[in-house]
Order: C-alpha cells, then sequence, then structure tokens
C-alpha cells in the first residue's frame, strides 16, 4: 500500500470530540495501550488528520505519525509507536527467508509463518481475520511490519499456504519515510 513515495495531503486539525472517539477506539482496539494512552495522545495535545492517496487517513501528533487507517478499517499503529510500545500488540514472527519480501513490499504469505522460524500465536491467543497484527521477523529485534490478516491463525496453521496480509506498513516503505511539515 505504501510502496511508493508519499506526499501528505491536506492537513487539518481534529475536534476535541473527535479526538477523544479515537483515543477510546485505540484502548479498545488495543487494550494493553491504555496505560499508555496519554503518552501517545495526551489529553491537552491536538492532533492532526492528514490525507494520503489510496483513502488512506494518517493521525499524526506534533508532525509524528502515530495511526494510519485505510477507509473503514481499523486503526492500525505506524511502526514508530509499535517500536515504542512492543509488548502492546499481536505479535506473529516470520522465518528468515521471508525477511527480504517483506521488507521490498511483497505480501505475506503463510509459509513465511508455518516453517521452522516462524511463530504463530497458541490457540488461546490466536488472532481472527481482520485483526491488526504486528510482524516480527526470526533473530531481529524491531517489528518489521504492521497491517491486518487477511486470514486467522487458526485458518493459517490449517491450510499452510495463501495470503496472510496483502495491505500493511513496513519497514523502509513510503509511510516509514515520510516527512510531515
Amino acid at each position: 500500500m505504501f510502496k511508493k513515495e508519499i506526499s501528505a495531503g491536506a492537513k487539518s486539525k481534529v475536534k476535541s470530540s473527535v479526538q477523544r472517539a479515537i483515543r477510546t477506539k485505540i484502548v479498545e482496539t488495543y487494550p494493553l495501550l491504555g496505560p499508555h494512552i496519554d503518552e501517545i495522545i495526551p489529553k491537552k495535545s491536538q492532533l492532526d488528520l492528514l490525507k494520503l492517496p489510496d483513502r488512506v487517513t494518517l493521525y499524526a501528533l506534533d508532525n509524528n505519525p502515530l495511526f494510519w487507517q485505510h477507509m473503514d478499517d481499523p486503526l492500525v499503529p505506524h511502526l514508530r509507536v509499535v517500536h515504542s510500545f512492543p509488548t502492546c500488540f499481536s505479535r506473529i514472527s516470520i522465518d528468515r527467508g521471508a525477511i527480504r519480501f517483506v521488507l521490498s513490499g511483497a505480501t505475506l504469505m503463510a509459509p513465511g509463518l508455518t516453517s521452522a522460524g516462524g511463530r504463530l500465536p497458541d490457540t488461546e491467543a490466536q488472532l481472527k481475520e481482520g485483526d491488526v497484527a504486528v510482524i516480527e521477523a526470526e533473530g531481529k529485534e524491531e517489528a518489521c511490519m504492521v497491517g491486518q490478516l487477511r486470514m486467522g491463525t487458526e485458518e493459517i496453521k490449517d491450510v499452510k499456504k495463501g495470503v496472510v496480509m496483502d495491505t500493511g506498513h513496513y519497514l523502509g516503505d513510503g509511510l516509514w519515510n515520510m516527512t510531515i511539515d
């Protein structure tokens, strides 16, 4: 989704009532971010809304991107937020062979998760289709991609092939390199 360099379109201030709703939605979607929400979006701060190509909305605070949303999809955290609060998000891991494909913007496929180096959550912490997941790489400390799953983790374990995530935000993409003025 963000393979090419991105330039932000219209930038506008978010009303305080909408900002409260966004804070609530973030805590509902990512309950582990609850204790940190005042650090991410302070109550008295002014959140900015930036229009990006392909009907993507980016929420930023003090020219720092925080979350993005494609149409009516869930709010997805920017990788900088994921790196700041790594334990607050659902995580799955890809094997070493999939790293270069993910970092070049390719679609994330199930074999990268089900092979020896990949890791999917246990049955108690399984993810459903449409959930937002953070992708870690085998042997690396930082997350390399974040996006919305196209199939649940149980289905990934059963089928072991197919598209897992087709649109997402990865290290080095247009959203990562974008500067906000």
